[in-house]
């Protein structure tokens, strides 16, 4: 079970890559992904699925991260099958191939319980998103590959010093060999040699930082975002982001189990309120609508790692945070996509009167809008106003006035940009583009509102189960 969970997306690869119809081929990924998805959900029934050797475990902070992916691939292939099919000329081969070959290699870093085993798997997720930022072929998304490849291999070359110094701090603690199994080192960490452990902490914080998108390592992200296909710039904030913080989760946990947790927290903590802070300057005034949501992602990766820093009732809400922030921003990704295909811009000055252009694209727009600032009664607005509250209740006043300060920063810059791109005049050439709204491009935006929306209103016990699982298995040892 547990290998099929890599293997299914991984096969489904080699089968797209043959299929010689550039008509077809785009239709058979949302059969893929729905093959993963109830896969997922099978997996999901076992109480703990260990192949021998313990490379690959499904824990149940993997359950929260690999269902939120595997629903977030299902739906935005869906509307990556209307997406494509909408320039039949333009080949989609490579595009295709690499979408699953990034659901597999995911999958794979969310079930790795070795840490060799999961920077090999987060490298190889950089290299399978790289072409299908470059899918339009255009002079800025060339550069911002190129930039993302960069960044993102220096990070990650980062992150790979780091596993070596946490395995060494093995070696100085006087163990007879070394390793990066996670159960090892959670087992062997009250005796890890604590200088290479704090080393080796910091290189794979920022290492795995940039690749999550926290500041000042967040450079590649506004550029990706920006140029990337809708469904690629919302499976990069909604589920590539979210594997790197599970990355930083497994270090954490590491130093949690050796009583060590204060030094991690204090890093968590800081780099956390920078983000926010980065991103609520450049949200002002911010003309292109793309990276005004690449630099929302910025300051939603601060609040999850502010509320995990927090613990307590806050770890529980900042694994909420995880699903509630990625579900809007695939919502919100995919209807800027429609926007932009409407107007034929991303740009502010050109977007407007959206609402009457494409009224359920604008309107999904708008909701996400409110959803991803914290307006009541969606998601978003329980899990930051619950990590708020415990802030509040650690009595650090004036992290939670600051943490309240930026996110009234972002309602209103980002809420000037938003506001004229749906309910302005709109310009006189709007009814004259092509694009008109039909079920594969407003399906999978209605479908992620409305979980956002269910999120707000009721929390399903199930889920609520997985995650308080989630926030013990994290906060063990504590």
């Amino acid at each position: 079970m547990i290998w099929s969970l890599i293997l299914v997306p991984l096969g489904m690869a080699a089968v797209v890559f043959a299929v010689p119809s550039n008509r077809w081929r785009p239709w058979l990924l949302p059969l893929a992904c729905l093959g993963h998805l109830a896969l997922v959900l099978v997996a999901f029934q076992q109480p703990s699925l260990t192949p021998r050797g313990h490379w690959l475990v499904l824990d149940p902070l993997g359950k929260i991260f690999l269902g939120l992916i595997s629903l977030l691939f299902f739906l935005c292939t869906f509307y990556t099958a209307g997406y494509l099919t909408k320039d039949r000329d333009q080949l989609n081969r490579i595009f295709c191939t690499c979408l699953l070959l990034s659901l597999s290699m995911m999958t794979l870093v969310i079930l790795s319980h070795h840490l060799g085993l999961m920077w090999v798997a987060m490298e190889a997720t950089t290299l399978t998103m790289a072409p299908n930022l470059y899918f339009h072929r255009s002079p800025r998304s060339l550069e911002a590959t190129w930039k993302y490849l960069l960044i993102c291999s220096v990070g990650i070359a980062l992150a790979l010093l780091g596993s070596f110094f946490l395995a060494y701090s093995t070696l100085q603690a006087g163990l007879e060999e070394s390793t990066l199994f996670f159960d090892d080192l959670m087992r062997q960490a009250s005796t890890l040699s604590r200088p290479w452990m704090h080393a080796g902490f910091i290189l794979l914080f920022v290492g795995y930082g940039t690749k999550m998108g926290l500041a000042p390592m967040h450079t590649w992200l506004p550029d990706a975002h920006g140029e990337a296909p809708a469904p690629v710039s919302a499976l990069l904030s909604g589920a590539l982001l979210p594997c790197a913080f599970l990355a930083i989760l497994r270090i954490y946990q590491i130093c949690v189990a050796a009583g060590d947790a204060a030094f991690a927290r204090q890093i968590m903590l800081g780099i956390g309120l920078l983000s926010m802070a980065t991103a609520a300057v450049f949200m002002i005034r911010q003309r292109d609508f793309k990276r005004l949501l690449a630099y929302s992602s910025v300051e939603h990766m601060g609040i999850l790692v502010i509320g995990i820093a927090i613990g307590g009732w806050a770890t529980f809400a900042a694994l909420l945070h995880v699903i509630n922030n990625g579900l809007t921003k695939a919502s919100l990704f995919l209807s800027a996509g429609n926007l932009q295909s409407a107007f034929g811009s991303k740009q502010t000055d050109a977007v407007s009167g959206a609402l009457r252009r494409l009224p359920l694209s604008g309107g999904l727009f708008l909701a996400g809008f409110l959803a991803i600032t914290g307006s009541p009664p969606f998601g978003p607005f329980i899990s930051e106003f619950s990590i708020l509250t415990a802030v509040f209740s650690t009595g650090q006043y004036w992290v939670g006035g600051f943490y309240l300060l930026l996110l009234l920063i972002v309602f209103l810059g980002m809420g000037a940009s938003v506001v004229g791109v749906v309910l302005g005049k709109g310009p006189e050439t709007a009814g004259k583009a092509p694009f008109q709204e039909n079920l594969w491009s407003g399906a999978p935006i209605l479908a992620l509102i409305g979980l956002v929306l269910l999120l707000g209103l009721y929390l399903p016990a199930p889920l609520e189960n997985i995650l308080h699982q989630a926030a013990a298995f994290l906060e063990a040892g504590r």
